[in-house]
Formats: C-alpha cells, sequence, structure tokens
C-alpha cells in the first residue's frame, strides 16, 4: 500500500475514464503517475463519481489512463 501522501495536483497527472457509448464524455481525476488517485483529497460527488466509474470499467467506461496534464514537466 502506498502511503507517501499526494498533492491535490498528484504531480500533474489524471485518470481518464472515457464513456464506452458517448464520444467526448469522460470522467477524469487527479492522480499520480501510476494512477494512483488520493480518495480523502477529492469531494463528496467527485469520490462518488471516481467509486461508480471504477465499478462500471467495461459496462459503461473504458479501462482507464493515466494522462499527463498540460502544465506538468520531466
Amino acid at each position: 500500500m502506498n502511503t507517501r501522501p499526494l498533492p491535490l495536483t498528484s504531480d500533474g497527472y489524471e485518470l481518464r475514464f472515457e464513456s464506452l457509448f458517448q464520444a467526448g464524455r469522460a470522467l477524469a481525476f487527479p492522480c499520480d503517475a501510476q494512477g494512483g488517485v488520493r480518495l480523502d483529497a477529492l469531494s463528496d460527488r467527485a469520490r462518488q463519481n471516481y467509486l461508480f466509474a471504477r465499478a462500471v470499467v467495461g459496462r459503461e467506461y473504458a479501462t482507464p489512463v493515466v494522462l499527463r496534464c498540460g502544465g506538468a514537466q520531466d
């Protein structure tokens, strides 16, 4: 288990769940480079959306991908 604290922006990455049925529809959450989302940093609504998206991968949303956000640099 990773217990390292993560900032809300989490190093400039996002975990993105694309809709399987509606092009352009997606849910995205701040994460670290490995896709770890800090649940306690999310709002209640975002946490509910994240848990829902995880539960319906393959039925409503595609397997999530980790994307680098525009502001992050190597």
